[in-house]
């Protein structure tokens, strides 16, 4: 009896194992409508109510990206859900893209601002470039949405 409550637990955990390690560490695995943006960029996002969609933006944490949501959109529009990385797979010190996941909601519009503050202190709530060359290198993208 006892074994067979024992293999009973580690058939259960193997299953829950199984069950958690997809998608590579990333809280969401579906992407949605993808939207590419960019420093300096304003790109008109269209998508129909309940939908996921996701702003991508391209960087390099290791030399010094840092995307940031600068404020959560109007939430009868569209509720943020996570960001993530994905890493060109390039090996230590390769480049990917940032992924802020979205879901639509009610028919309107709302602005998205991403900001990226290059190799800017992360220790503060709203970091600030601290040099020229921080202050040359950030910048904002901006997405505006339509909800229909």
């Amino acid at each position: 009896m006892i074994r067979r409550t024992a293999a009973t637990a580690l058939l259960a955990l193997l299953v829950m194992g199984i069950g958690t390690s997809c998608g590579a560490g990333s809280a969401v695995n579906d992407y949605g409508q993808i939207f590419k943006g960019a420093k300096g960029s304003t790109v008109n996002v269209e998508i129909g109510t309940g939908r996921r969609f996701s702003l991508a933006v391209v960087d390099n944490p290791s030399t010094g990206d840092q995307w940031r949501l600068l404020a959560v959109p109007d939430a009868k529009v569209a509720s943020f859900i996570s960001k993530e990385h994905v890493s060109d797979g390039g090996g230590p010190g390769s480049g990917g893209t940032s992924y802020f996941v979205f879901n639509s909601k009610h028919p309107g519009t709302t602005e998205i601002r991403l900001q990226n503050c290059w190799r800017c202190p992360s220790a503060t709530p709203s970091p600030t470039p601290v040099d020229a060359q921080s202050k040359e290198q950030s910048g904002e993208a901006i997405f505006s949405v339509i909800v229909k």
